[in-house]
């Protein structure tokens, strides 16, 4: 608690040095870390005021002998919404140390009446942990919940505070170090963050060959040849020595335009067997179709496949979800990546899409799970699910810039990439995220943004060094997710 709340104090000291700090202090724990913050600017010479919502010791044992200005609101107390309220229109910072993590459900008298305050109080709000009234484990957000400009995050951010709607409410996420020892949970998850993914990036050796680094097969469509071409070129991009594109005679045109890859006509059997036959991995979808000719083709290159890892997305996916969804580990087999967007994780399970997207991660879990396949279930933000029940949680996605057409095709031929590479499926599906996320916000397109752009970002991205950047002088920052991102 005294590291929390000291740690609190310096942030806030640092990103709004001036005026009167004001919080609202619960009756547990969250309350006692902000009165630890109170205590701590106080010294530093701020003016602080402590405003208690449900029943703490007098004198607080947390204070230490510190005598801070104290107010206790009620709200069936004759002016004391008024009074509260003038209170807050006098501050420079708010900080909600109402409710902690553990909290469930819409918050009741008088922490909801003093949520209503704080959301139109007008100055800038520092939630701690969670912001009051947010779900910290799923994200759900009740009817009264707290709006934050800055969320600072005790050990870690908690899950709650990085899936939607519950991260629209916490503006920019702050996780300090504040002495908890490391601790691994089956059903925790793991951040994706330029650290993770310095440490997982394949490295080539000195004296190699094109064969040695990763060939990859993508088993495409002609109906949309642009759809191939992404693909290859980020499988390029992320490192693959050689990629072979799979697709029907006609689209051999067009697939001229990308000179570095070798097309194989997949109307030709032999040749679609003998080209996934000799490549390291697969990929197997982009602008695939959904008729008698795709299905062919996806049997063909599931056939021949034999242990190659593989990556399955877009019209491979509706496929096996019309045509085997009550085996699709039997049809795929193992060390298999699935891709789909909320719609095609709908048509390959009983589960409506409003269904999935209240709680995107059990539906990531138990469809890898049920399956045994790694499921990277898109989204903001992406979650990469294994059979083990391990999860990746994208953070440095480019936000809904990437919705646009044909970036499920870059995602696809990033993945298989890394597959080719001989990377674990559950760690590739994870670097595919990380490396386009990143290529797509140091764009800084907005929505111009178009997929070919992140082709070209990835190696910028891929570029990359150490632990992610921050503003904050504190070494005791872990992670810090601005607004939005």
């Amino acid at each position: 608690m005294e590291n929390a709340g000291q740690r609190t104090a310096l942030i806030i000291e640092h990103l709004f040095p001036e005026g009167r700090v004001v919080a609202l202090v619960g009756s547990g724990n969250n309350g006692g870390d902000a009165l630890v913050c109170l205590r701590a600017l106080a010294a530093w010479g701020r003016q602080v005021i402590a405003v208690t919502v449900g029943g703490r010791p007098r004198p607080d044992p947390v204070l230490h002998g510190w005598e801070i200005p104290c107010m206790r609101f009620d709200p069936l107390r004759p002016g004391a919404r008024e009074e509260l309220a003038g209170v807050l229109a006098g501050a420079s910072v708010l900080v909600d140390g109402l409710l902690g993590t553990g909290i469930r459900g819409a918050p009741r008298p008088p922490h909801a009446e003093a949520i209503g305050a704080a959301n139109e109080a007008p100055c800038a709000v520092v939630a701690l942990d969670t912001p009051s009234g947010v779900d910290g484990t799923t994200g759900e957000v009740p009817a009264e919940a707290v709006r934050a400009d800055v969320t600072v995050a005790f050990g870690w951010p908690k899950l709650g505070t990085l899936l939607h709607p519950g991260r629209e409410r916490c503006g920019r996420v702050v996780a300090v170090e504040i002495g908890f020892p490391p601790r691994e949970a089956k059903d925790w998850a793991r951040l994706v963050t330029p650290g993770w993914a310095r440490e997982v990036l394949p490295r080539r050796p000195a004296v190699t060959h094109k064969y040695d680094v990763g060939t990859l097969a993508i088993v495409a469509g002609s109906a949309m040849p642009g759809a191939a071409i992404l693909s290859a070129r980020a499988a390029f991009r992320c490192g693959a020595g050689l990629v072979r594109v799979c697709a029907a005679g006609p689209a051999a045109d067009v697939l001229r335009e990308l000179p570095e890859a070798l097309f194989v006509d997949s109307a030709d059997k032999g040749a679609l067997r003998s080209a996934v036959d000799r490549s390291d991995a697969v990929a197997i979808g982009p602008g695939l179709g959904t008729g008698a000719d795709a299905r062919r083709q996806l049997d063909h290159a599931l056939e021949a496949r034999g242990s190659r890892p593989a990556v399955i997305d877009a019209d491979a996916l509706t496929i096996l979800a019309r045509d085997a969804r009550a085996d699709l580990a039997g049809a795929v087999g193992a060390d298999t990546v699935v891709t789909p967007h909320p719609g095609e994780m709908a048509r390959m399970t009983t589960r409506a899409v409003p269904d999935i997207q209240r709680d995107r991660v059990a539906t990531a879990r138990d469809f890898a799970a049920a399956n045994g396949v790694v499921t990277l279930l898109k989204g903001t933000p992406s979650l990469v699910a294994d059979p083990d029940g391990r999860l990746l949680l994208g953070t440095r996605q480019g936000g809904s810039d990437l919705a646009v057409a044909g970036m499920g095709d870059v995602l696809t031929g990033a993945v298989g990439s890394f597959l080719a590479q001989r990377v674990e499926p559950f760690t590739a599906a994870g670097l595919a995220l990380h490396v386009t996320g990143r290529a797509a916000a140091r764009a800084g397109l907005g929505a111009a943004l178009m997929p070919s752009d992140v082709v070209d970002g990835i190696p910028a991205a891929l570029g990359e060094e150490g632990h992610g950047d921050t503003d904050l002088p504190f070494s005791f920052v872990t992670f810090d997710q601005r607004r939005g991102g």
